[in-house]
């Protein structure tokens, strides 16, 4: 028995590209409109996966850097910077001291609400095009 996949078609290949220009559109999208209202891209990421994380209003380091897809010394030296800038804070967790805990402040809170705000305008206008195409779409 062959278990080898088929080789992929032209439709695939189309899907495929059409997936990476959408993303990378939205995320040069991203990198100009942070910039532009003095954020890096990788400090509005950072707020936005301290917001965001499910569950709860605060995350750790290593939490962080997962879903940075960052090595932590990166994501500690990243805090530090927005900690500087005020964007948010640092507290030992209540229950085990050895856990940091990172939070927004209400400044780095209203600079993502802001930024969030935008984003999510301009996901919008990719509505229909920036979608993982069904097996049935690509199949041969």
């Amino acid at each position: 028995m062959n278990s080898e996949k088929p080789a992929v078609t032209k439709r695939q290949y189309e899907a495929l590209a059409n997936f990476r220009y959408q993303l990378r559109r939205y995320l040069r999208y991203s990198e100009r409109v942070t910039r532009k209202h003095g954020v890096t891209p990788l400090q509005y990421q950072l707020m936005l996966q301290v917001e965001g994380y499910p569950g709860r209003d605060w995350a750790t380091v290593t939490e962080l850097a997962e879903r940075l897809q960052a090595k932590h010394h990166g994501v500690v030296a990243l805090i530090t910077r927005c900690a500087k800038r005020g964007l948010l804070e640092r507290s030992a967790s209540d229950t085990d001291r050895r856990t940091v805990e990172v939070r927004l402040t209400p400044k780095g809170r209203k600079a993502l609400q802001q930024l969030a705000q935008l984003h999510l305008d301009e996901l919008l206008t990719l509505q229909g095009q920036f979608a993982v195409p069904s097996r049935k779409d690509i199949s041969q």
